[in-house]
């Protein structure tokens, strides 16, 4: 029996750089579609499109393929863009090569119900596992090889990692401004978009359990370009986080007024 999430759409931005990303999203969606009845919406941004992807993604996944000719990868927009090509009342905001234990998704999900304009399905504990144990795990199919063998594993972000996995109350996320666009490529985003939410007093909820991360080599979309880019990350990060949100909190306030 799988749980209902027909409520939830799944954006999943992606750029395939090896054969290893496009076994992880593909075990990825295999996993959420395996416990439940959802959306799943993918959209994958390259110079062209090979067809291999929607070729081995599961019917009932949406698919879009943009052509990008740039070599970043501008995740922030494809997720602005997604955003509003989506319909459903709750999104999720999900990396390529992420396992979540499905009970900690089902928790996350009603407390939307509850109220919580956000909710991280993980509490913190980011997991990277080795390509041994990934190994393993795409043999057996069983969450149980991650959870047995984390103690192998590394912590990348260490253990008050805000990104990865979110689900989000769709209005409530459009309201906040959705991602901002001035993160070019990988950075802070994930700390820039979490303080704004603070900043709206948003009500955040964080489920006990940890993510488990599907390794993978890091090209140019996973780590900094350059210490240039990551000295000017963390600048735009900063000052997002000192801006004035006046005009975004008249957002939400007409929103709620609109119903």
């Amino acid at each position: 029996m799988k749980y209902n999430l027909r409520e939830m759409t799944f954006l999943i931005p992606l750029r395939v750089d090896s054969l290893v990303r496009l076994e992880n999203i593909l075990m990825s969606i295999e996993y959420l579609l395996r416990h439940f009845d959802t959306n799943i919406f993918v959209l994958q941004a390259d110079n062209y499109d090979s067809g291999i992807v929607s070729k081995f993604l599961n019917k009932r996944v949406k698919y879009r393929f943009m052509e990008d000719y740039d070599n970043v990868f501008y995740r922030t927009k494809y997720l602005n863009i997604m955003t509003t090509e989506t319909s459903t009342p709750f999104i999720a905001i999900w990396d390529a090569d992420v396992i979540v234990p499905y009970q900690q998704i089902i928790d996350s999900f009603q407390k939307l119900h509850e109220g919580f304009e956000i909710a991280y399905p993980y509490d913190g504990h980011f997991y990277d596992t080795s390509d041994i144990i990934r190994e393993v795990f795409f043999k057996s199919r069983k969450l149980q090889i991650l959870e047995q063998h984390q103690s192998k594993m590394g912590l990348t972000y260490g253990d008050k990692m805000i990104g990865g996995a979110i689900f989000v109350n769709r209005d409530a996320y459009v309201a906040a401004g959705m991602e901002c666009e001035d993160f070019y490529g990988w950075g802070p985003e994930d700390w820039e978009r979490f303080e704004r939410w603070r900043a709206f007093n948003y009500k955040i909820y964080r489920a006990h359990g940890n993510l488990y991360h599907l390794t993978h080599s890091r090209g140019i979309n996973s780590t900094h370009r350059s210490m240039e880019h990551f000295i000017d990350t963390n600048k735009r990060c900063r000052l997002n986080m000192l801006s004035n949100n006046e005009d975004l909190r008249n957002n939400i306030n007409t929103i709620k007024k609109n119903g």
